[in-house]
């Protein structure tokens, strides 16, 4: 009976894993046949032929390729890093101090995440035009935290929450003062909220397509997933060279979550259950 149900279990991860891969398995096609997929190409979408001609398309006829790709690095980088240093001290003095505003301030930031993005695309717009901040990395990286941040908070709030506070009593006791206790034994403890609050800040900025295409109109300002949506027309659709550009755009981020794996899994549940 044992030996059944193991056998079933195994089963059925193996056909979901491959009901998940499948998908995948043609855009790797489409991004490796020349000519696209043909209607008669069958369930295995793998050509038999394989060309990296989409990818040399999708870099030699774009000019302004490797600057693009910089854009969405450079962006997806900075408001990271910007979400985390901010949201750091603010989470852990939501988590360890009772002050005035602090339940109202948390709910007003659970209310701004009720909005969708592009909610807020024509008033960024014009604040954006105003500060002369259109078309510019700057001004993308305060849009892109403006979100980023309040789920960073968030996140870390409930990381720190879970944290004992005898590890800050033990430091106290030593002599160590509030900087230094947060800096050398709340943050290492709190390490791997921090990488996947990170990861999964990087992922939103580097996906995010809707206020990138309003807020940019320059071609040499244009992060990945706007460079990518030219590729299909109103008319015609070069689906090769798209697929191709979808895996040049997932690379990075399969690397960050290869990287990143085991600080992903003790990160996720690190807020789960207060203890």
């Amino acid at each position: 009976m044992k030996r059944l149900e193991s056998f079933l279990a195994h089963s059925l991860v193996v056909f979901a894993t491959m009901f998940a891969l499948y998908p995948l398995l043609w855009v790797v096609g489409l991004a490796f046949s020349p000519g696209g997929l043909s209607s008669d190409a069958g369930v295995w979408p793998l050509p038999s032929v394989p060309s990296a001609v989409n990818v040399h398309t999708l870099v030699s006829e774009n000019v302004h390729f490797w600057r693009q790709l910089a854009n969405s690095v450079v962006v997806s980088l900075a408001t990271a890093t910007l979400a985390i240093v901010l949201a750091l001290p603010a989470s852990y003095a939501l988590a360890r101090f009772s002050f005035l505003g602090a339940k109202a301030g948390l709910r007003a930031m659970l209310w701004t995440q009720m909005f969708p993005g592009v909610a807020s695309a024509i008033p960024l717009y014009v604040i954006l035009d105003r500060l002369r901040l259109l078309d510019s990395r700057g001004g993308l990286v305060l849009v892109y935290a403006t979100t980023a941040i309040p789920f960073a908070l968030l996140q870390l709030k409930g990381a720190f929450e879970t944290i004992p506070i005898e590890l800050e009593e033990a430091a106290w006791v030593d002599g160590a003062s509030r900087v230094r206790t947060f800096l050398t034994s709340v943050l290492p403890a709190a390490r791997p909220a921090v990488a996947v609050t990170f990861l999964f800040a990087f992922m939103s900025a580097w996906n995010e397509f809707i206020l990138a295409a309003t807020l940019l109109s320059r071609e040499s300002a244009f992060t990945l997933p706007v460079v990518l949506q030219r590729f299909v027309g109103e008319h015609a659709a070069q689906w090769g060279v798209f697929a191709a550009g979808a895996l040049v755009v997932s690379l990075p981020v399969v690397a960050l979550f290869y990287v990143a794996q085991k600080s992903l899994v003790a990160g996720l549940t690190a807020g789960g259950v207060k203890g």
